[in-house]
């Protein structure tokens, strides 16, 4: 099947309009040319895509599927533009990097710049995303590469384990919590909270958790990074939950106490997750190998995992496969 992109804008924008006479006028295109590109999209497919009613159109089951795949043709197209575009420009490279809350505002601010400089014709675009949706993103080709922690379906990618990071709960030193060596996360609950901005990877976690508790976090203040949270919990604005590497760099200078979770889950492994390593342009695989090397400094080697079989819960431990990396 062969497809014309301008016939693809046309689908998809007669699609969002639910109008063909809109969506030619968008395009630039007479309602007849509009009406014989969608007939012969049709006759390609051999399916009808839409169904023709007196006041628009609407999509059929197989029309709704040929959206989705249109528009992941176009967006990949407009990418494949605009990067051509940048390396007419003298660029290198243009990494694309979808990772979770703590990723994004915690360590690759310290990773990112020694690897720019480095490597001064490759841009890195750093975008947060919920951890669910990273793994579909690296999937279907929105993202190079993927950071998330904690067990989750990664649809068969390649998984490099890079670190392991614990959730604390973080206190003011004068809090009464403070006292405290260890303490179970419902117990917490009564307490005013300090969390992450809404929709942040970590904030939707503890959301999820507590629903499923049946109680709520009493958030008072909800910011934009670990370091903000920890300026609020050390005012003695309330308590919250954040990686122990963010709490630890912020606990003496905002007078923080950090009190350990007894919950199984506050203990969460870090991947960068991949498609296929050997696949990757050589900018790509080093900044994976900088994010590797920055944590192996103080840890064992880094093992690559093959794809695991997948658990409701996630990665299965048990079945995991090491080669070691390089």
């Amino acid at each position: 099947m062969h497809f014309d992109l301008t016939d693809l804008r046309l689908f998809v924008t007669a699609a969002e309009e639910g109008n063909l006479t809109r969506a030619a006028g968008r395009q630039h295109l007479s309602l007849a040319a509009a009406s014989a590109r969608i007939k012969a999209l049709e006759g390609q497919s051999g399916l009808p895509l839409f169904v023709r009613q007196a006041r628009g159109v609407s999509l059929t089951p197989a029309g709704e599927a040929f959206l989705h795949h249109a528009r992941g043709v176009l967006r990949q197209t407009d990418r494949l533009r605009a990067d051509l575009l940048e390396y007419g420009d003298g660029l290198g490279g243009h990494v694309r990097v979808f990772a979770n809350t703590t990723a994004v505002t915690d360590f690759l601010p310290e990773i990112l710049p020694a690897f720019l400089a480095a490597n001064p014709r490759v841009n890195v675009d750093l975008q947060e995303k919920p951890n669910a949706e990273i793994p579909r993103g690296v999937l279907d080709g929105r993202a190079d590469l993927g950071i998330v922690a904690g067990p989750l379906d990664t649809l068969g990618l390649r998984t490099l384990h890079f670190s392991t990071d614990r959730l604390v709960l973080v206190t003011a030193r004068r809090h009464r919590l403070a006292r405290r060596k260890r303490i179970s996360f419902v117990e917490t609950l009564q307490e005013d909270a300090v969390g992450m901005h809404e929709g942040s990877t970590l904030q939707a976690f503890l959301d999820a958790v507590t629903q499923q508790m049946g109680r709520r976090l009493k958030l008072r203040v909800q910011l934009s990074s670990f370091e903000a949270m920890c300026r609020m919990i050390g005012a003695g604005v309330g308590v919250g939950v954040m990686p122990e590497s963010a709490a630890r760099r912020n606990r003496d200078a905002m007078n923080l106490a950090l009190v350990e979770l007894t919950d199984a889950w506050s203990v969460r492994e870090r991947y960068i997750l991949v498609r296929d390593r050997e696949a990757l342009p050589a900018f790509a695989r080093a900044l994976v190998d900088a994010i590797c090397e920055h944590y192996r400094a103080t840890g064992p080697a880094i093992p690559l995992l093959r794809p695991v079989r997948q658990h409701p819960q996630g990665l299965v431990g048990t079945d995991l496969a090491i080669e070691r990396d390089g």
